[in-house]
C-alpha cells in the first residue's frame, strides 16, 4: 500500500486532549477504510504565520500512515468537513523517516548538523 504522512491544524481553544483525540478518531476513520496508522506525534499549541479563521495559534498534529487512496480520501473529506480541523496537508512519500520528525527532535540536535562558527 502506499505511505503517506499528513499535517494536521485543529482549532486552538481546544483542549490537548481534545486535539490528541482527533488524532485518534482519524486513526479510526482510516483503519476502518483498509489502512493503519504507523505513527502519530502530537506537536503541540504553535503561532502560525498568518491567520486562518481568526486564529493566530493552532494544535499541530502529524500522522504516518499506510493506507489505500480511497481510504485516505475518505480521512481527508472528513477532516476538512470537522468543525474543530482548520487545515490539513497530506503527501504521498516513498519511504517513511526513521525516529522522531525534525519538529520532535531537540534543538541541540538540530544544531548540530550545521557547522556554526
Amino acid at each position: 500500500m502506499p505511505l503517506y504522512e499528513h499535517v494536521m491544524i485543529a482549532r486552538q481553544d481546544l483542549s490537548n486532549a481534545q486535539a490528541e483525540g482527533l488524532v485518534e478518531h482519524f486513526g479510526t476513520v482510516l483503519s476502518d477504510n483498509g489502512g493503519k496508522v504507523v505513527d502519530s506525534e502530537y506537536w503541540g499549541v504553535k503561532t502560525m504565520a498568518y491567520k486562518i479563521n481568526k486564529n493566530r495559534k493552532g494544535h499541530y498534529a502529524f500522522l504516518k500512515t499506510d493506507a489505500p487512496a480511497p481510504a485516505v480520501q475518505e480521512m481527508e473529506r472528513l477532516m476538512r468537513l470537522h468543525d474543530d480541523v482548520m487545515r490539513v496537508l497530506t503527501i504521498k512519500v516513498d519511504e517513511h523517516a526513521e525516529g522522531p520528525s525534525i519538529q520532535m527532535q531537540k534543538r541541540d540536535e538540530r544544531e548540530s548538523r550545521r557547522d556554526r562558527n
